[in-house]
This record gives structure tokens, C-alpha cells and sequence, in this order.
């Protein structure tokens, strides 16, 4: 089978091609090299902060390009975080049948108490208080609305779900700690929250007599 000779001038042509795509690759951007070497010249002409200088808006700023005029857009019906967890919406959101879940759906036990206290003294205790009193430092600096009592007899007679809702979607001057805190955790401070109500509201001579001796020397 004989090969095909082609012209002469299309090698050179091919040639002068690779030769220019070699210089354009080796060339390098100017400003680029004077940031790199920290030579003084084209480098102060980068303008490294233009996308915080930027025309942009900013939060409950009126938008003229959205037809309702606001800038905060509200997710499409029927979507949901990609990262939420589904199943059981007693476990996952705290409602069961339209209403707030009345009982905790995982076993409670003594290790999830301790758990759910360490858990609560790391996100809760700064505002509601170590005992959940709502005495703490930064409650007594709230002058617009104090964080209330976890162990007063109103909050203690909320459905666990209520609880476990309030801290997925915050309430009032409360943000939501859904970002921060997993569901296993968030269960785990209904579970203790409930415990410190009980703790409250617990007879003195029903308790262990270890534990009775002990409240009897503490207690004023």
C-alpha cells in the first residue's frame, strides 16, 4: 500500500503552529510574575479586593430585579435542604400525626442523660443557666427578653417534640441550632431538659437514700 506524500508547505505550516502554541505557553502574564517575584509595577495594579467592593446587595435590601422587589428568596414549594434527614418525622422534626411527638423515640437511658448534659451545658447552659433556671450572665444582660426557665412548670409540660422543635427551628430571639447540633444530640438535651424539671419537682423522701442523706447536708 503506498503512503500519501503531502506538500511540503503543509509541514512547515504545521511546524510554525506548535512553535507559537510553545511561546504562548511559555509566556507568562506579567502582573502574575511580578506577584510572584514581589517586584514593584504591574503587581499594585491587581485589584485583589474588587469582589468585596463589588455592586451586590445585602440582607431585607429592596430588589428591583425580582418581581416581589425583595432580595431574600424563599426556597421553591415542595423542596428541602439536600442535607436533611428523612424518615420517622417524630425523630427527624419532633411531630408525629400533626401533633408534637409525646415521648422521646429513642431509649433514654443513663448514658444519653449524661450525654444530653454535657451537650446542654455546651450550647444552652450560657443562656438558660447551668440548672436551667434561666439565671445565667448573658440572661441577666438580655434587657429585650430573657431567656425563660426550662424547669418551670410551663415549659416542663411541653410535649418532648415541642422541645426538640424549638431547638431544629429556634423561637423568638432563639436561632435555630439545627446547623450545629445532630439529631442524636438535640434528643439527648430534650431527654436532659426533662430530667432537670424532674429534679425540681422531686420529694425528698422519694429519692435513693444515698442520694436523700446527700440532699439532706446540701439543701439549705
Amino acid at each position: 500500500m503506498r503512503r500519501r506524500l503531502l506538500p511540503l508547505g503543509w509541514y512547515a505550516a504545521r511546524a510554525a503552529l506548535a512553535a507559537a502554541l510553545c511561546l504562548a505557553a511559555c509566556r507568562r502574564d506579567p502582573a502574575a510574575a511580578a506577584l510572584e517575584e514581589g517586584e514593584p509595577g504591574e503587581a499594585d495594579a491587581l485589584d485583589l479586593e474588587r469582589m468585596i467592593r463589588q455592586k451586590r446587595y445585602v440582607p431585607y435590601q429592596p430588589a428591583e430585579i425580582f418581581h416581589d422587589g425583595a432580595v431574600m428568596r424563599r426556597p421553591p414549594d415542595g423542596t428541602v435542604p439536600n442535607d436533611r434527614m428523612t424518615g420517622d418525622p417524630a425523630l427527624t422534626r419532633g411531630v408525629a400525626g400533626g401533633a408534637h411527638a409525646d415521648r422521646i423515640p429513642v431509649p433514654v437511658t443513663l448514658d444519653l442523660l449524661r450525654y444530653g448534659q454535657e451537650r446542654y451545658e455546651i450550647f444552652c447552659a450560657a443562656c438558660h443557666g447551668v440548672a436551667g433556671d434561666g439565671e445565667s450572665e448573658v440572661a441577666r444582660n438580655m434587657t429585650q427578653r430573657r431567656p425563660p426557665s426550662l424547669v418551670d412548670p410551663r415549659v416542663q409540660a411541653f410535649p418532648p417534640g415541642r422541645i426538640y422543635q424549638v431547638i431544629v427551628e429556634g423561637y423568638g430571639l432563639m436561632r435555630s441550632y439545627e446547623p450545629h447540633i445532630p439529631l442524636a444530640e438535640r434528643w439527648a438535651i430534650v431527654a436532659y431538659v426533662k430530667a432537670l424539671g424532674k429534679s425540681r419537682a422531686a420529694a425528698l423522701d422519694a429519692l435513693p437514700p444515698p442520694l436523700r442523706e446527700r440532699a439532706q447536708k446540701e439543701l439549705p
